[in-house]
């Protein structure tokens, strides 16, 4: 063939083929610039709820609720809030506590000595004479007290001044009966006058005791006005009695206890 025809063949073939590629490059879909890459779980998840307006938004699960601490326990022996009085003997009537300590001649139980101690020595700071003159008694020896009460006064004199074996918060280790050094109106109810009497019904709650036989409440603790029985409660709760000037049996929601 000749060299003319071959050339001419050639730029015939070179054309075709610009302008399929023209064709192609025409025709082809632009590339969508805004596509993004696959959505996230997250992404799906709000788009889900976005689509779907019905749709509930999980919340987180609520954090356990913190357990209360438990209040004060009115029936234990071993507690010292233990209510007892003419309705509420000891179970055990051969109780004694396990954990009896020394109190300026008396024993109480370890807590109780502990704040009477530390009562008694703020008292002498302030210039008052605080003396213990009864603590712990068992059964057997309230027994033979109420005996001789009941054969002295008379059956209603003495329960009045005197609890029955087993009924006896002596027998706690928490009661402590209190009286001037100087031995004025001990066991009487002119102790309230004295500078012992006062000063213990001012400041006693601060160390966790209460005059447990309150004046004018006989017909809730069954005992008259006894000045100088002081029983621990533990500063807590002897505050709470004092501000609010309410026996232990009110304030542990019993009922009055004024015979048996």
């Amino acid at each position: 063939m000749p060299r003319q025809h071959v050339n001419t063949h050639i730029a015939m073939i070179v054309c075709v083929c610009l302008c399929l590629l023209a064709y192609l490059s025409w025709s082809a879909p632009e590339p969508d610039i805004n596509a993004s890459a696959p959505a996230s779980d997250s992404e799906r998840t709000t788009s889900a709820a976005a689509s779907d307006p019905d749709a509930e938004t999980s919340a987180p699960a609520p954090a356990p609720a913190t357990a209360s601490a438990p209040g004060p326990d009115f029936d234990s022996p071993q507690s010292v809030t233990v209510v007892v009085n003419k309705h509420r003997p000891l179970t055990d009537r051969a109780y004694v506590p396990g954990d009896l300590a020394d109190a300026s001649g008396v024993q109480l139980r370890a807590e109780a000595a502990a704040a009477y101690l530390q009562m008694s020595a703020d008292a002498a700071a302030a210039g008052i004479g605080l003396t213990a003159v009864s603590g712990f008694r068992a059964a057997d020896a309230q027994g033979l007290l109420h005996d001789s009460y009941t054969q002295n006064y008379g059956v209603s004199t003495a329960e009045a001044i005197s609890a029955r074996a087993g009924f006896s918060e002596h027998q706690t280790g928490l009661a402590v009966d209190i009286g001037n050094n100087d031995g004025a109106c001990s066991l009487q109810s002119c102790f309230a006058t004295t500078p012992a009497g006062a000063w213990a019904a001012a400041n006693a709650h601060r160390f966790g005791f209460i005059i447990r036989y309150p004046n004018g409440a006989e017909h809730i603790t069954g005992f008259t006005y006894e000045p100088w029985h002081l029983r621990y409660v533990g500063p807590d709760v002897a505050q709470k009695l004092f501000d609010a000037g309410i026996t232990l049996e009110e304030h542990a929601g019993l009922p009055p206890a004024p015979g048996y």
